[in-house]
Formats: structure tokens, sequence, C-alpha cells
């Protein structure tokens, strides 16, 4: 690659890195696995990054190779550590630690929904796209991805408890 493909490239790594991130992060549950995942797509994008130029969205485009090697990540079957069911210290209600708590709450029972039921609710509601989107990246059905969703969510509510996805006022 040429000077002006490697600026073009940094640039797009700077603009997109933070969000690449994020929800690499909801899709492992780890940030440190988050880190690799987005490094491993961003090498990836590197090596292609003429046919990632031209295509419509680089982002999108990035995304999608992102995804892709979640779904097909299966060379480690060790997760790390397990968390057990209480912490120590339970958080009280005016703690500050409190938001913390709810999130990592989220954070596990996310981790507990099979990949493809989590890379559905990552997209759809943390990443906003609609069901004809998330069925293009994911590449099923928009049915699929709304069967996916719901038993998704449903899990959750049950693992984590409906008042935990209720957004506060």
């Amino acid at each position: 690659m040429g000077a002006e493909e490697d600026e073009a490239f940094s640039a797009f790594v700077a603009q997109t890195h933070g969000q690449l991130h994020r929800s690499a992060r909801l899709l492992t549950g780890d940030w440190h696995r988050a880190e690799d995942l987005v490094q491993a797509t961003l090498m990836k994008v590197y090596r292609r990054w003429r046919r990632v130029q031209a295509a419509d969205s680089a982002q999108a485009f990035a995304q999608q190779m992102m995804l892709n090697l979640f779904l097909t990540s299966l060379r480690r079957r060790w997760n790390g550590e397990v968390p057990k069911g209480e912490l120590p210290e339970p958080g009280r209600s005016g703690d500050p630690e409190t938001a913390f708590d709810r999130r990592d709450a989220l954070s596990r029972a996310l981790q507990s929904l099979p990949k493809r039921q989590r890379a559905v609710v990552v997209l759809r509601y943390y990443e906003d796209l609609s069901v004809e989107q998330t069925a293009a990246l994911l590449a099923c059905s928009e049915a699929t991805v709304r069967s996916q969703a719901a038993r998704a969510l449903a899990k959750l509510r049950a693992d984590a408890g409906l008042a935990l996805l209720e957004v506060e006022a």
C-alpha cells in the first residue's frame, strides 16, 4: 500500500475503532477478547483495504468482517473465569456502583446467549439496525432475526429480571 492508502486506513481506524470495540465488547463479554477481535478485524480490513474502500460503507464492511470472525471463532474452548451467582459484597441501592452492577448483570446475561442470538441483540438493540439490515449482515432471513431476537429477549428477561431491561426515566 502507498502512503495515501496508509493515511486513509489510519483515519478509518481512528474514526471506527471505538464503535468496533464497543460492539466487540458486547459480543465477547470480555474487554481483552474484544480487543483481540477488533485487532483481528482491522488486520483483515488492512489486507483488503482497496476492496473495503470501494464498498458503499467501509464501516459496514468492517463490521461484517468482525461479525464473521466472532461467529466462526471456535478456536478456544476455555472462556476465562466463570462468574459466580452472587458478588461477595452486594451493592446498596444508593451506591454509585449500582449502575455498574446492572451493566455487569446485563453483560453476564448477554454472555449466556448463544453467539447468533447475542449477535442479533447487539445489532438490533445496541447498534440500532433494522431487521432487514441485521438479516443482511448475518446472512439469514428476516424471520430468523425476529425469532432469534424474541428468544434472546425472553432469555434475558428470565435470566436478568425484567426490571434490568427497562430503561430508567
